[in-house]
């Protein structure tokens, strides 16, 4: 069969991603390119990364495809933000395509969590979670009431049938389709940083019951690929194009015991040089020698998600995790010389004052090297969005990444928690800035003006909501 492929996460949509400049391509996307090509079929890619609108898909269709694949990038968390504007891009792609007459599966977090929508917009079918093997059924034209793992529409009545046995052994899984990757633009987009970065997915899952974060697709469980087939994939990309980072985009990097070991041993055999960044936890970073291996294997950032400087917070999003292992790995990264990184959270069900100021004490005692900051964000299947699910009004996404708006009736006013945020990030970086001033770099001292100045008005300014 001849398969449009896309998906639907348009960079030009969410403009603090547009300007912020480190696009990363479609990685689940082109995973399922590859599963289908491996069966016979042919495949063509619409990556809509850099698209102007959803219209620019509409000359492919002249090659008259036999199905329109809206596949997600469901390893890219932006994706699992279900936002606004990019559901609409998908439902423009939907519609271009029942014009012609031409079958749409669609495979998202989002369609996930509304797929009644998707099937109302026009969708044949929505996959419901992990989707390789059901999207193989589907292309060969199986009864859809004997598929697992979907969703469609009979008789105007929605049907959601049974869920699909979860994969196991991912190194069964042919490598991504990196070939269909135009990746001039990628490249293009990255000049500014000074470097090239891509990224590679090592598992599927995290088995941790954080209760806030959503996971429609590969869900609470947890399978690794091995590292040498993660070897294998990176010696594969090298063969394609030139780069000089990798982002292993699991929610949990190395979490089976050893493999951070075994793939530190793989990479020192196979001669392979990298430098990447990854996302963990705490409370894994201070068991045996992980941080060392990671160090040694070429991880020179990790992301951990902190959340809060305050331990009554941590408890009550079930996180699983305590100040003192936050401050114990922070340590043992900076020992070796890797980026201590914060995701940091505002705004969660009976935070106020006093614990925002822990979680301020906390950046201050600390000085992780970056920080990512975002308020709660209930989304659908999570304890959290049932806790608050009566306060949430018609508007129920954000229509971009920079929105944060509250979903729910915090403890202070939906203008607090903007304001706070663009607080921490102004002094996060006025500190910054005044560590490279005492270092000599005389240029800084402008940089840092602007953003003590910055801070200072808007702390001012939470006066106003206290």
């Amino acid at each position: 069969m001849k398969i449009l492929l896309t998906h639907s996460y348009f960079l030009r949509f969410d403009e603090k991603q547009w300007k912020q400049r480190k696009p990363y391509p479609p990685l689940a996307t082109i995973q399922a390119a590859s599963n289908l090509r491996e069966l016979g079929h042919q495949v063509h890619l619409f990556d809509s990364n850099f698209a102007q609108n959803a219209k620019e898909i509409a000359p492919l269709f002249q090659d008259a495809p036999d199905v329109l694949v809206i596949y997600d990038d469901g390893f890219n968390y932006l994706t699992k933000m279900c936002l606004t504007n990019m559901r609409e891009a998908a439902f423009e792609m939907i519609a271009m395509a029942n014009k012609r007459s031409i079958p749409v599966y669609v495979s998202s977090s989002d369609s996930t969590d509304h797929y009644e929508s998707y099937l109302e917009k026009g969708a044949d079918a929505v996959i419901i979670g992990e989707a390789d093997a059901t999207l193989e059924e589907l292309i060969d034209g199986n009864a859809l009431e004997k598929i697992s793992g979907i969703a469609f529409r009979k008789n105007n009545k929605v049907i959601k049938n049974a869920s699909r046995p979860i994969l196991k052994n991912l190194d069964e899984l042919p490598l991504p389709a990196w070939d269909l990757i135009d990746i001039n633009p990628y490249k293009k987009a990255w000049e500014i940083h000074g470097y090239f970065s891509i990224n590679i997915a090592t598992t599927r899952g995290c088995p941790f019951k954080c209760n806030w974060c959503a996971k429609p697709i590969y869900g609470n469980r947890y399978n690794s690929r091995s590292p040498q087939h993660v070897v294998r994939e990176i010696q594969l990309i090298q063969s394609y194009f030139d780069f000089d980072h990798i982002w292993f985009c699991d929610d949990i990097f190395g979490l089976k015991p050893q493999w951070v070991q075994e793939f530190n041993d793989v990479l020192k055999l196979s001669s392979v040089n990298i430098k990447y960044k990854i996302q963990s936890r705490a409370d894994l970073l201070v068991k045996d020698d992980t941080v060392k291996c990671l160090a040694e294997s070429g991880c020179n950032e990790v992301w951990i998600g902190a959340e809060s400087g305050s331990q009554k917070i941590l408890d009550a999003m079930d996180k699983g995790t305590t100040i003192a292992q936050i401050e114990e790995s922070t340590q043992l990264m900076k020992k070796h010389n890797i980026k201590a990184c914060f995701f940091l959270q505002f705004g969660y069900i009976g935070e106020h004052w006093e614990d925002i100021q822990a979680t301020l004490s906390l950046i201050k005692k600390l000085s992780p090297d970056d920080i990512g900051v975002s308020v709660s964000y209930p989304l659908p299947g999570t304890k959290f969005y049932e806790k608050v699910r009566s306060e949430i009004g018609e508007k129920a996404n954000w229509s971009d990444s920079d929105e944060l708006l509250m979903m729910y009736e915090g403890t202070f006013p939906p203008g607090f928690y903007k304001k706070l945020h663009r607080f921490v990030h102004k002094r996060f970086r006025g500190r910054q800035f005044f560590e490279r001033l005492k270092k000599g770099q005389g240029l800084a001292v402008f940089k840092w003006l602007y953003f003590w100045l910055s801070s200072y008005f808007y702390r001012f300014s939470l006066t106003f909501y206290k």
